[in-house]
């Protein structure tokens, strides 16, 4: 037999055909957490839509810090308070840059279910995010302000005080939400802008489940069963989420979100990967996601460019891990999720 009709064969093969298809398969990739500061390091990416192609990732959530001028980035301490609508301008101007870097790119930004359906089929798509709603200051009908630019996913609070909740790495001043806290919950069930309890104190992600009428994340950290509450333990801990809490987040059908620290989850993509499917067997199948803080996290990050989750996905495959599953952790859940939110509009 000579080697044209040996591969012709191989191709005719219905075996050989099953598992080319298998190795083609895509897995696009949602991520529920992610940075671009623009900046010529190894730890930033531009442009976007490169990065985003290198890793199939469809559905990423683009988050703005809203509270960037007033902690320090090495202590991750609150350093100055804010004048009255400094944080609100902070906000307005670097949304501008990110949206024009978003244009430039020529990808699409999400703002509704549809446009999630979309990312599902393969159409790269960013969620407008920000990290501390500290924009808002005492007036939630900013949160309607923020919808109407695009924001479609807001995280409550993040390493500095503000008027909404308190955060786990300092003394907390509101005990759960405070009035314009619950003002800011209710106002994103009711325009359609998904909620997130990342760096929540235990009472105001208590109090922010209490008060939402649809499905939270927690969209970067991770679980712990036992969580060091001393003030003294490492920034890194503080931040964890216990297990009970988790399963709360859970219950109300929401989804957790694992980032990519190499002191917590491990150096290697593998052991991200196992850590993801560990979450699972205390969650379930349907809680868990991407939400690597890529670019947040520096040199401490083991992922660092939206590739090297291909290679987590890689990684479930050779153990075994049913397709289905991989769907649900690499994009399902967060789409899930955030369409419910989309739809909660009143």
């Amino acid at each position: 037999m000579n080697r044209r009709a040996f591969v012709a064969g191989v191709l005719s093969s219905p075996l050989a055909f099953a598992g080319r298809a298998f190795a083609q398969a895509p897995v696009f990739v949602g991520d529920m957490h992610t940075h671009s500061f623009f900046a010529e390091s190894k730890y930033h990416f531009r442009p976007l839509a490169r990065s985003m192609a290198g890793g199939n990732a469809t559905l990423i959530a683009w988050s703005l810090v809203g509270d960037l001028l007033w902690f320090d980035v090495k202590t991750y301490k609150e350093k100055s308070a804010p004048k009255p609508g400094e944080t609100f301008g902070w906000f307005q101007r670097e949304l501008g840059r990110i949206k024009s870097h978003i244009a430039e790119q020529g990808i699409k930004i999400t703002l509704t279910a549809r446009d999630v359906d979309f990312a599902l089929r393969g159409k790269p798509h960013v969620v407008l995010s920000v990290e501390g709603a500290n924009f808002v200051e005492s007036d939630a009908g900013r949160v309607k302000f923020a919808h109407g630019l695009g924001i479609r996913q807001l995280q409550l609070v993040h390493y500095t005080s503000n008027s909404l909740g308190d955060i786990q790495t300092a003394p907390g001043q509101h005990k759960g939400l405070s009035d314009v806290g619950k003002r800011v919950v209710s106002e994103c069930n009711r325009l359609g802008i998904l909620l997130d309890l990342a760096h929540c104190s235990d009472e105001t992600t208590k109090a922010a489940l209490a008060a939402s009428t649809v499905p939270l994340i927690w969209s970067h950290g991770s679980i712990v069963k036992e969580k060091s509450t001393a003030p003294t333990a490492s920034i890194w801990r503080r931040r964890q989420l216990s297990l009970e809490l988790a399963k709360e987040i859970a219950k109300k059908g929401g989804v957790v979100g694992l980032w990519a620290l190499t002191s917590d989850v491990g150096k290697t993509l593998e052991s991200y990967a196992d850590r993801m499917l560990e979450l699972v067997e205390w969650l379930g199948e349907d809680h868990v996601a991407f939400g690597t803080d890529i670019n947040g996290l520096g040199p401490n990050s083991l992922v660092s460019e939206f590739a090297d989750l291909k290679l987590v996905i890689d990684h479930w495959r050779r153990k075994g891990v049913p397709e289905t599953r991989i769907a649900k952790l690499a994009i399902g859940n967060y789409a899930r999720v955030l369409k419910t939110a989309l739809h909660a509009r009143g």
